[in-house]
């Protein structure tokens, strides 16, 4: 697996989500925007030579979403670029609005936004490794996009997840870029495992029982569960791996915000403080001194 460097201020943020859930020790998993991170934190210290990652994060899974609409001639609309009037109760008629100076980048920007929402909406992480076949008769389930078309959607609401396990899923959705780095990472259980493996052996019982998921793509429907599930048919025999998340999107989407203000109010952490006029004679390496 390809091994990625991280600011040394973004692995911190680890220790802010296991805070936030009121542990000094567990499995930090940040389910980002851009990428995914694995971040053991033992005592309230991160383990540094375990921390892992997978390029997979929810841009990318929105990227799969919105070539796959492309690909069935699904186009998503941008919410400034049409108005929808009523020309009879209960009867809309859409009219496209002509704005000559909208940039590109506005557009897509619009269009992302939508299909994050479609997948917020509608997909979920299947209970099982997605196969096409097995799964090619599902329920379908219908979107409103804004512009009032609907579109209904079967076993793409659960391959699209699924690349998040599988990476190799991407290939099979035309259009996708940068395909070349995704099919280079493993999937999800193999990276939490591969950085509970780089711990010290008397620390990975514990770490297994106590792996938590955070981030903004962590709130996908049953993300959770399906996770718990992989590692549990992964890991070694006499490890009792249990899995944790905030019941409250947002919480899961603010974790680090929440261990933030944890910390802060700590009478320990409030020692490490230090005043203007400190500040002002010493500059900012006074840090270094006071808080070794």
């Amino acid at each position: 697996m390809r091994h990625y460097h991280f600011p040394h201020f973004q692995i911190l943020l680890s220790v802010l989500t296991s805070f936030a859930s009121g542990r000094a020790t567990s499995v930090v998993i940040d389910c980002g925007g851009g990428s995914t991170m694995v971040a053991p934190v033992h005592g309230g210290y991160v383990l540094q030579k375990a921390v892992s990652s997978s390029p997979i994060g929810g841009e990318f899974l929105t990227d799969c979403l919105m070539k796959s609409l492309e690909s069935k001639g699904i186009v998503i609309k941008p919410r400034y670029s049409f108005k929808r009037k009523e020309i009879q109760p209960g009867v809309f008629q859409t009219v496209d609005v002509d704005l000559p100076h909208t940039t590109e980048s506005y557009k897509l920007y619009s269009q992302r936004v939508i299909a994050g929402d479609i997948k917020e909406c509608v997909c979920r992480a299947p209970d099982t490794p997605y196969d096409e076949s097995s799964y090619s008769n599902i329920p379908m389930t219908p979107y409103e996009l804004p512009d009032g078309q609907t579109t209904e959607f079967g076993g793409d609401r659960l391959k699209i997840p699924d690349i998040l396990f599988n990476p190799s899923l991407a290939q099979t959705i035309p259009g996708v870029d940068n395909f070349s780095e995704i099919s280079s990472s493993r999937g999800l259980p193999q990276v939490v495992i591969e950085s509970i493996n780089r711990c010290d052996v008397d620390n990975r019982k514990e770490l297994f029982g106590s792996i938590l998921l955070a981030g903004g793509t962590a709130s996908m429907q049953q993300l959770k569960e399906r996770l718990g599930k992989d590692l549990l048919e992964e890991s070694p025999q006499a490890a009792r791996v249990k899995v944790s998340a905030s019941g409250n999107a947002t919480e899961r989407r603010f974790s680090v915000c929440i261990g933030g203000s944890i910390l802060a109010s700590l009478g320990s952490f409030q020692q490490m403080w230090f005043s203007k006029s400190e500040y002002e004679e010493d500059g900012a390496s006074y840090i270094q001194r006071k808080c070794p």
